[in-house]
């Protein structure tokens, strides 16, 4: 159990202390979830009357909220900054110590400084994995693959021949990195595979969320640029090229050949089309199906995507149709009744 003193927590985060400096914090905790020897967090002044019925440690508030005398504030101009310090204080380690009995390691690998190698895990020849990275049980660092400095490597986790990954990159549970590209030619009577010859290439500073799979090119690189977060089970295929800082969220897709800019965003479930050129700062929202280039900075949605904007402009006139089609109808069967009338006068005449 990790166990910090309020004073050295304040310190660690940035804030004020208000309150005794020696009482310990054991562990996070929400506001609803709280008890003795939890730090906290408070996002609005509005939660003081909650705060104030607590036990706990601390709380990590904002310089204005307000004077609580019989409890511990964390004082932070950027509160919401100084929580993630502190969630980082209590997150639990994960050094592996050296390499495990039943891993299986290449004597012609190259393990740096600190690596630690779970139970399970295979490391081929010519591998290099840098300083301090973890690769943890299962996981599978293939032929000639380079994993960085400070890396991750999670659970069962597959780098397949070539991979490259830059450093103080985290890979979660059960990612593909360098599987086969989707590529058949057809040949009159069967799809003919096409051999995939290239590499996948991870940029520093990169995290790869649970069953993410990027694959390898048919030739060149699949690359990912620094900084970029790519959340659970999201899809890139092959000879994409994806910028730095990018965020793409639950399950997107990218199909092949494809360049996103710097600093995309992609909603869940959005495809993207192949060959296709996204430009920087482009925002795609959920769902939303991309077929053709986009222009830096624009912010699109739907199927096919077009501009946000424009769909919520169709969608609000599109909630109006049941009452215009009521309208229609009413006006329809006034139109037929002074018909029928005007055609009952005309046969008096």
């Amino acid at each position: 159990m990790t166990e910090h003193r309020l004073a050295d927590i304040a310190e660690a985060i940035g804030a004020t202390l208000e309150g005794t400096p020696s009482v310990v914090a054991v562990r996070m905790a929400a506001l609803d979830d709280a008890g003795p020897g939890c730090l906290c967090y408070a996002d609005s002044a509005n939660l003081a009357e909650q705060v104030a019925t607590l036990d706990v440690a601390g709380v990590i508030v904002a310089t204005d909220f307000p004077m609580l005398p019989d409890h511990n504030l964390l004082r932070a101009d950027d509160p919401k900054t100084a929580f993630i310090r502190a969630l980082e204080l209590f997150a639990p380690a994960s050094a592996l110590d050296g390499v495990h009995p039943t891993a299986v390691v290449a004597d012609t690998a190259v393990l740096g400084a600190g690596v630690g190698i779970g139970p399970l895990a295979v490391v081929e020849p010519g591998a290099h994995i840098g300083d301090h990275s973890q690769v943890h049980a299962g996981a599978y660092v293939g032929r000639d693959a380079v994993v960085g400095t400070e890396c991750d490597i999670g659970v069962n986790c597959v780098l397949l021949d070539g991979t490259r990954i830059g450093d103080r990159c985290t890979l979660h549970p059960g990612v593909v990195l360098g599987s086969d590209g989707y590529g058949y030619q057809w040949s009159g009577d069967h799809h003919h595979k096409i051999p995939q010859l290239g590499i996948v290439v991870i940029g520093d500073d990169v995290e790869i969320g649970a069953n993410t799979c990027i694959d390898r090119a048919t030739l060149g690189e699949t690359r990912i640029g620094a900084g970029s977060k790519l959340d659970n089970l999201v899809h890139i295929a092959h000879n994409n090229r994806i910028g730095r800082h990018v965020l793409l969220t639950g399950q997107v897709a990218i199909a092949g050949s494809s360049t996103l800019g710097d600093g995309v965003v992609a909603g869940g479930q959005a495809g993207i089309a192949d060959h296709v050129t996204i430009g920087d700062g482009v925002q795609i929202g959920a769902q939303a199906g991309v077929i053709g280039d986009v222009v830096p900075g624009s912010k699109i949605w739907g199927t096919p995507a077009r501009a946000m904007a424009r769909v919520l402009r169709e969608q609000a006139a599109a909630a109006k149709l049941p009452d215009l089609l009521k309208t229609v109808r009413t006006q329809q069967r006034m139109l037929e009744e002074l018909v029928t009338r005007i055609d009952e006068l005309e046969a008096r005449r």
